[in-house]
């Protein structure tokens, strides 16, 4: 149960896609995911609903003070869990990149692109919708690797989602990881899942003060992707603004304009993944770690 937003994960599942289209649900496997650490108590709460035990009088939970408390319990064991997350991936120099946008905003279209454009790259996707495989079926039949992870009632992927994922699509080393969260610019951005860089994707269709209305997404993020750039003459979208409306939230922040359908920008994109690689290889060399 996510205490920020009231959602629960009670019906999460991760569902295996082949390059063939087939889904396994519920196939779980690999050889050394990351290790289930127990948090701290039990998270399936009843989001604030009524409870009525058999025979009693209905009741209510306790009052909204307690709120920030078990908001606080929740995040406390996701950054736990994300943390276990990153020392696994990064024992096996695996880039990850959490990837958040709105709904539409195109994030598989972007990774379909860029898996193609980069066949010498081991890349392995893993998907969170609320419903359906459609996503990770179309990131297989790229020839990638890809789980998909369906939320149920959840709005946003979290640590646990994420250990649970990695353990069935076992990454190889130094393999690209994506990581397309669940439409949604807002619980996203509190839940670490133990990635390299949280990378935001907007498109011009959106309007341009996004980041005044999800600062929060904003100043976590690592960079922001500008897609539909193709759509500027037809669309009321000031880059220039957007740009300094986020700098004001994260002084320094990166923006790529791009666009996933004709191509445009796409190479700095690479060029940034590619900068991302070659860090995390010399952070393991420095750390002793073979590559």
């Amino acid at each position: 149960m996510c205490a920020t937003c009231g959602c629960g994960n009670d019906t999460v599942g991760v569902i295996t896609v082949g390059p063939d289209g087939s889904a396994d649900p519920g196939h779980e496997h690999g050889r050394d995911g990351p290790p289930h650490t127990h948090g701290l108590g039990d998270e399936h709460g009843h989001g604030g609903q009524e409870h009525i035990p058999d025979g009693g009088a209905p009741h209510t939970h306790p009052p909204a003070t307690e709120t920030v408390s078990l908001e606080e319990k929740v995040l406390a064991r996701n950054d736990h869990l994300a943390q276990h997350n990153r020392e696994w991936l990064r024992g096996r120099g695996i880039v990850a990149f959490n990837m958040t946008s709105s709904p539409g905003a195109g994030k598989t279209t972007l990774l379909e692109r860029t898996i193609r454009a980069l066949p010498g790259t081991p890349i392995a996707v893993i998907e969170g919708d609320q419903e359906t495989v459609r996503d990770a079926e179309r990131i297989a039949a790229t020839g990638a690797r890809a789980v998909q992870v369906n939320t149920g009632a959840g709005c946003h992927l979290d640590a646990e989602m994420t250990r649970r994922a990695l353990h069935t699509l076992d990454p190889g080393p130094g393999t690209l990881l994506f990581i397309e969260n669940v439409g949604n610019l807002v619980c996203p951005a509190l839940f670490d899942l133990g990635e390299s860089r949280k990378v935001v994707l907007i498109s011009v269709t959106e309007g341009t003060d996004k980041p005044l209305k999800y600062p929060h997404m904003f100043a976590a993020a690592g960079l922001v992707l500008v897609n539909k750039i193709d759509l500027l003459p037809y669309v009321d979208f000031d880059l220039a603004a957007c740009t300094d409306y986020a700098r004001a939230v994260n002084p320094g922040l990166e923006f790529l304009p791009v666009s996933a359908t004709t191509g445009a920008g796409l190479d700095r994109w690479y060029e940034w993944l590619a900068e991302q690689r070659r860090a995390a290889a010399t952070s393991l060399e420095g750390a002793g770690h073979p590559v």
